[in-house]
């Protein structure tokens, strides 16, 4: 096993963005690739960490890049001044998606029939987003992802297979927010899991999260049973 990484450059309209991407080279015929959409703060060492572990999985993993090549956030104020444009602009958030998706598709190592998507925090209202818009791919997963729907995908047909990771305490999801998703997941003839972890708040896959008061805790068995269910996830989605 050869893990190789590289950036690639692509553009939304006039936006310059750049993912990176990892993949094992000891295999020559295309595979699967898996999108990664980064929290709040911007495309960093997390979710390209999660690139290298997807990689080793056999998979191309591709974190994608939602707010502009090098830009991150250092701090809270930060982060939402960056998130908050798409946040107020869903269709904005899609086209920033499909332009990551359009781009994986053409890496020559990528079988463009088996692509999926997952994501973190916004990261994970990103991947959500891009199934509502009806885009042709196999399913996304959704880590501690923001679930509340946009106002712009009225019938829109959602092809992809759906997972959501949550933590039952999440004040950033809280419980009538995800009856409502399952409802809106089940009204639309999803294929949808929702798994929610006991005793788990936001951020629980990130294990510099320690903040109590906001909400972000680091929740090591949580983390550890979401990343066995994606993997069972995409095992079953490439099958």
């Amino acid at each position: 096993m050869a893990i190789t990484e590289n950036t690639v450059v692509y553009m939304d309209g006039d936006v310059v963005l750049e993912a990176f991407f990892a993949f094992d080279d000891a295999f020559t015929e295309r595979r699967p690739a898996v999108l990664i959409s980064h929290t709040w703060c911007g495309r960093d060492t997390f979710v390209a960490d999660k690139a290298r572990k997807l990689a080793a999985l056999g998979y191309v993993g591709f974190a994608l890049d939602m707010y502009g090549k090098g830009i991150l956030g250092a701090n809270v104020e930060e982060n939402a001044r960056l998130m908050q444009p798409f946040m107020e602009d869903r269709a904005k958030l899609q086209q920033r998606m499909k332009a990551a998706l359009n781009t994986v598709k053409l890496l020559p190592w990528v079988d463009d029939s088996k692509i999926a998507a997952m994501g973190f925090c916004f990261g994970g209202l990103c991947v959500l987003d891009l199934a509502r818009s009806g885009a042709d791919i196999k399913g996304v997963v959704s880590f501690h992802g923001l679930l509340f729907p946009p106002e712009n995908i009225q019938g829109n047909k959602i092809k992809a297979k759906i997972l959501a990771l949550h933590g039952r305490d999440d004040p950033m999801g809280l419980p009538e927010q995800v009856l409502a998703f399952q409802e809106e997941m089940t009204q639309a003839d999803v294929d949808w899991q929702f798994v929610s972890y006991g005793h788990t708040v936001h951020a629980f896959t990130n294990p510099v999260a320690n903040n109590p008061d906001f909400g972000t805790v680091y929740q090591a068995d949580a983390d550890r049973r979401a990343w066995l269910s994606m993997q069972n996830f995409f095992t079953e989605i490439f099958a």
